[in-house]
């Protein structure tokens, strides 16, 4: 049976960057069948009004359906379907596997290292195998695989604190070339963390030219974001340049106060990289980043909020700081103390930031840890808060280009092929907000948060997500319509 949806008297932002225009969109099983003014007078032959669900959107906007290019959702979505921080976001398909960590393809019960970022669900040797487990999970969201280097790494190395010889490079090529031939979009690399530092460019570069020749993309969070982070940026655009594929730089940042600034430095390399190679950066809204707890990370001048602790889990929510004073050490000495754990690092200034969130090239990414006990905001609540903060607070650009960094432009270079865009004929991944009111609610110290103003969402032509009772979990989740994209899928 057919399933006919009309979004009526809406402001069409359709992702292009294009003004918007009051109209309707049509929906028609899992695509967009029109787009324009009128459509219940000019509905599809053998379709009746009667037949049609419609949606009063006076007031309201219709966008594309968010897409986060920066997510470690690769388990959650297996584990916890039903994606409500996603879906409440208006977030309609996450790009999985970024900084070099992929749950495929490997298999291990007690993961190690930077692989605990995405939990303990490394139970898929090929992409295949993680295709059928989002199959049967049938998440609320669209999935997009990359895979990650360090995953690789783990698969076909047995010391990691060291360059892979010839035969474990080709090693790791073959299963990539398999996992590229099985729908993966690309690969990622994430050599600032210590499984992959050790790896030279030259390992990297050859496993970059098996996603070229598969038409894929690579993404990197660089060597470093901090003193070295021009250098580091010439290694990944070599490294993609030599390879012949498409570059996305992750969470673009200048961190440290000793790098303050230096965005008026690094855009201007990304421009002129831009002159000689296919290139692009995601970007989260705030100045705290959040990965695994690591000493060198501490430096005593910027504030350290622990995200989680498996020795002191009490401590979860708290600062660094505070910690050391109770405990009467210096904040090393307490960051080993609550080894493995996880933290918010106040890294960024809020004018780079900016400087990075307006770049022509940026999409917006939420790079939230969903394994997180106590996550940080932008989990919940990244994009709502671009809409809030940057367009409408700060009128850092025009809403039509907001929405272009989170679905047309986003789409274009993570190549997700007829989706980002309300055209007819392309997948309904749709988005009904309401501009004067969306927000987001989360905060460092009440991270788990419902966003405000996003007000239905549909997946694959299915209402996703209705905004509802805030303090009701999952209450607003209706459906889970997502499917797992593989590269090049129509």
């Amino acid at each position: 049976m057919t399933r006919a949806t009309l979004l009526e008297n809406g402001l069409l932002v359709d992702g292009s960057g294009a003004s918007g225009q009051p109209g309707d969109l049509l929906l028609v099983d899992d695509r967009i069948a029109a787009v324009g003014p009128g459509l219940r007078h000019r509905l599809p032959q053998g379709l009746a009004i009667a037949d049609v669900q419609v949606h009063d959107c006076t007031g309201l906007a219709i966008t594309p359906g968010f897409i986060d290019v920066h997510t470690h959702d690769d388990a959650i979505v297996l584990n916890a379907p039903g994606m409500f921080p996603k879906l409440s976001q208006g977030i309609t398909t996450v790009v999985t596997g970024n900084c070099g960590l992929s749950v495929a393809p490997f298999v291990v019960e007690e993961p190690q290292g930077a692989l605990t970022l995405l939990g303990n669900s490394f139970k898929y040797p090929s992409v295949d195998a993680y295709a059928g487990a989002v199959a049967e999970a049938q998440p609320a969201v669209n999935v997009a695989p990359l895979i990650g280097h360090t995953t690789l790494r783990y698969a076909c190395m047995k010391d990691l604190s060291r360059p892979a010889t010839a035969d474990e490079v080709a090693a790791m090529c073959a299963l990539l070339e398999q996992c590229m031939a099985q729908g993966a979009i690309g690969m990622s690399s994430g050599l600032f963390y210590a499984e992959a530092m050790p790896a030279p460019a030259a390992e990297v570069t050859a496993l970059a030219r098996v996603v070229a020749r598969h038409g894929g993309i690579y993404a990197t969070h660089m060597r470093s974001e901090m003193a070295e982070i021009l250098e580091a940026m010439h290694e990944a655009s070599d490294c993609a340049f030599e390879a012949g594929v498409p570059l996305v730089i992750s969470h673009h940042k200048c961190a440290g106060p000793d790098n303050w600034g230096r965005t008026r430095e690094t855009l201007p390399l990304i421009d002129t990289l831009a002159k000689r190679q296919d290139i692009a950066m995601d970007v989260y809204p705030y100045v705290a980043g959040s990965t695994v707890l690591r000493e060198d990370l501490v430096d005593g001048v910027i504030d350290v909020l622990l995200s989680w602790s498996t020795p002191h889990p009490e401590m979860m929510g708290r600062t660094l700081a505070s910690i050391a004073e109770e405990w009467g050490v210096d904040q090393k000495t307490a960051c080993r103390r609550l080894q493995p754990g996880g933290a918010c690092y106040f890294q960024m200034h809020e004018d780079d930031v900016k400087r990075v969130i307006a770049h022509p090239l940026s999409m917006i990414g939420s790079d939230g840890l969903p394994h997180d006990r106590h996550p940080h905001p932008r989990l919940w609540g990244a994009f709502p808060r671009v809409l809030a903060r940057y367009w409408r607070e700060q009128n850092l650009f025009p809403l039509e280009t907001a929405i272009y960094k989170m679905t047309g432009l986003s789409a274009r270079n993570f190549r997700l092929h007829q989706r980002g865009q309300l055209q007819p004929g392309w997948h309904a991944d749709v988005v009904v907000l309401d501009p004067a009111r969306v927000r987001d609610v989360a905060t460092y110290q009440d991270p788990i948060a419902v966003s405000e103003g996003i007000e239905k969402v549909f997946v694959n032509g299915e209402l996703a997500y209705v905004a509802g009772d805030a303090d009701a979990a999952h209450a607003g989740v209706q459906a889970r319509a997502g499917r797992l994209l593989k590269r090049g899928a129509a």
